[in-house]
C-alpha cells in the first residue's frame, strides 16, 4: 500500500507496526499453548471457521463481484495453497521454539521476490540476487544443519514460508483485478473449505477451552492484519519493515518466560540477517520508485 508524502506519518506507522508485532506474537503464543493436543489441520480449521464471523461484512461485496472463471481458479489455487501453509505453520508452531518460527517466517518475502521474477516478469538485478542469497544464508544460520537437530517442525516451517510466499503472489495478481475486500474474504472462505477435509481426517474430540483459545487466535490475527493495514497507510514499507524485527524480540521473550525455551543467539542473528536482506530489497524498490512487490513478513499470512 503506497502513501503520498503529504499523508505519511512515520511515527504513527511505526507505532501500528509495533502493535502488529505484539498481536502476531500473541497468535503464536496461543498456538504454542495448545501444543500437540490437537492435530494441526484441525486447529487451523477451527481457527478459520471461527474467523468467518469477520467475513460477514464482506459477503455483499463478494456476491456483487463479477468474477471470471480465471479469477475463480486463482482464488481456488490460493485458498488451497494457503490451507497447506496454515497447516504446516500450526504443525511447526507446536514443535519448535516460537523464536525459530518467527525468524523463519521472515523468509516468505524472499520467496515472493524469487516468485515475482519467475512468474510476474520482475527484473532480478544483481543486488537483489545477492540479497536473496544473504537471506538464505540467514536461514542456514538458524538451522545450522550438522550442528543442531533439524526436525520435522523446521522443515514444515521452511515449506510454510514457500507456500505463504506463493499465496501472497496470487493475492498481488488478484488485488490488481478485484476489490481488496473480496480478496481477503475469499481467502478466509477458501482456506476454511480447504482445511475441512484435512481436519476431518485427523479429527479428535475438542473441548470448549480449546475452541475459546482458537477463537482468541482468530481475533488476534484479524486485529493484527488490521493494524498492519493502518501502519501501511501511515508510512511506507521502508519505514515499517525494520520494525518487524521487534516481533522476534517479543517471540524470544515470550518463549523464554512462558514456555521455558532457551534463548538461541544464532536464531536472533539469522533472523537479523534475513530481515536485513528483506529491508534492503524493500528499500531498493522504493529508491527505484517501482510498484512494491516485497511484503512485510506478516503480510504473507493475510
Amino acid at each position: 500500500m503506497s502513501t503520498s508524502p503529504a499523508t505519511q506519518r512515520p511515527v504513527l506507522g511505526v507505532f501500528w507496526m509495533l502493535v502488529t508485532g505484539i498481536l502476531f506474537v500473541g497468535v503464536t503464543a496461543l498456538v504454542k499453548y495448545l501444543g500437540t493436543d490437537i492435530p494441526a489441520p484441525q486447529a487451523a480449521f477451527i481457527r478459520y471457521a471461527l474467523g468467518l464471523i469477520f467475513v460477514i461484512p464482506m459477503i455483499r461485496p463478494i456476491l456483487n463481484a463479477r468474477l471470471t472463471r480465471r479469477q475463480w481458479g486463482l482464488f481456488t489455487l490460493r485458498g488451497l495453497a494457503h490451507s497447506a501453509g496454515v497447516s504446516l505453520w500450526f504443525f511447526a508452531m507446536a514443535r519448535i521454539p516460537i523464536a525459530d518460527v518467527t525468524a523463519m517466517n521472515y523468509l516468505s518475502p524472499i520467496y515472493v521476490t524469487i516468485g515475482a521474477a519467475l512468474f510476474l516478469g520482475e527484473r532480478l538485478a544483481l543486488r537483489r540476487v545477492i540479497a536473496v542469497v544473504v537471506a538464505l544464508i540467514g536461514a542456514l544460520i538458524i538451522l545450522r544443519p550438522g550442528f543442531r537437530e533439524v526436525g520435522a517442525g523446521h522443515m514444515a516451517m521452511l515449506l510454510a514460508a514457500v507456500v505463504f510466499g506463493a499465496s501472497y503472489l496470487l493475492a498481488k495478481v488478484l488485488t490488481d483485478e478485484v476489490n481488496a475486500i473480496v480478496v481477503v474474504g475469499m481467502l478466509s472462505l477458501w482456506v476454511t473449505v480447504g482445511l475441512a477435509p484435512m481436519a476431518a481426517s485427523v479429527w479428535v474430540p475438542t473441548d470448549l477451552h480449546t475452541i475459546a483459545v482458537l477463537f482468541g487466535v482468530a481475533c488476534l490475527a484479524t486485529s493484527g492484519h488490521y493494524t498492519m493495514t493502518l501502519a501501511f497507510r501511515c508510512a511506507p514499507l521502508t519505514v515499517t519493515q525494520p520494525v518487524t524485527f521487534l516481533q522476534l524480540v517479543w517471540a524470544v521473550l515470550v518463549g523464554a518466560v512462558f514456555f521455558g525455551e532457551a534463548v538461541d543467539p544464532w536464531v536472533i542473528v539469522g533472523g537479523l540477517v534475513i530481515l536485513g536482506s528483506v529491508s534492503f530489497i524493500t528499500w531498493r524498490e522504493a529508491m527505484l520508485k517501482r510498484r512494491a512487490v516485497t511484503p512485510a513478513a506478516p503480510a504473507t499470512k493475510v
